[in-house]
């Protein structure tokens, strides 16, 4: 039973080591993660300079990338065999709705999927100080479920702990993303110089999406576990859009007529 672990908070996080030494009782863990924090890179590939692999200690090992670079240089080169499940986290605050798409912790957990590996993102709610061993111990329970029930093709988890001790969580519930709305998420300064400068930042002010939504879930103090699938189509509306295939088409023969008409007006 091999058990890949990785982050996007960098090696040196506590709260991959909190993971590792939990999952350790379940098999024998594997940790390649990013040599730095990598926070909010989402599903970023390094294309344009050399990867270089720096072995921690035994079967540790830190990469100068990306979480999902980490994770293609564990399942094809560094790892003997795949792993039976990957685990990306514990991450230093909640991802919940729209942040997984900025999230590198659940890049990491999508490009396990992608290569056909069972995949979770762990994430622990929490400000300058963060309760990594709960985090620990349902990430554990999660991945002991995974490991005998299994999870539906092209379907990853998304963890979410409450900033609560373990004998104040108040449950565990199945949830879908939220929408998360932000106020001034753009910040404009000046330097010495009276030059601008920006921060993508702001504050989170509100949510919509409130049926079954993960962020409800972790205001009541419970775990929310969100099923996300690879296969993003929305399904429902093929139909409708499908009426739209020959007017496009009827559109572009068109646009082509008049092109060549204006080419031979101008010759």
């Amino acid at each position: 039973m091999r058990i890949l672990v990785t982050n996007d908070d960098g090696i040196q996080s506590p709260g991959i080591a909190f993971l590792a030494q939990a999952l350790s009782a379940i098999g024998e863990v594997w940790i390649v993660a990013p040599d730095r924090e990598r926070t909010a890179v989402a599903h970023a590939v390094t294309l344009h300079k050399p990867l270089r692999l720096q072995r921690v200690a035994l079967r540790t090992f830190s990469v100068n990338g990306t979480p999902v670079d980490c994770v293609n240089l564990a399942l094809l080169k560094i790892m003997p065999k795949p792993p039976s499940i990957l685990v990306s986290g514990i991450n230093k605050g909640v991802n919940l709705g729209d942040d997984v798409m900025y999230s590198g912790t659940v890049s990491a957990a999508m490009e396990g999927t992608i290569l056909g590996v069972p995949s979770v993102a762990v994430s622990q709610e929490g400000q300058d100080e963060f309760r990594f061993t709960v985090g620990a111990t349902y990430a554990a329970r999660v991945v002991r479920l995974m490991l005998d029930q299994g999870l539906p093709e092209e379907t990853l988890l998304n963890v979410n702990i409450p900033d609560r001790p373990r004998r104040s969580i108040k449950g565990v519930r199945i949830t879908c993303l939220s929408r998360r709305r932000f106020h001034n998420p753009i910040i404009e300064k000046l330097d010495p110089h009276g030059r601008k400068y920006y921060w993508i930042a702001g504050k989170r002010v509100s949510w919509s999406r409130n049926k079954d939504a993960d962020h409800e879930a972790i205001e009541e103090g419970m775990v929310s576990i969100t099923p996300i699938r690879l296969d993003s189509t929305h399904h429902g509306v093929l139909d409708q859009f499908r009426a739209w295939e020959p007017v496009i088409q009827g559109g572009a023969n068109r646009l082509t007529r008049q092109g060549h008409s204006s080419v031979r007006r101008g010759s």
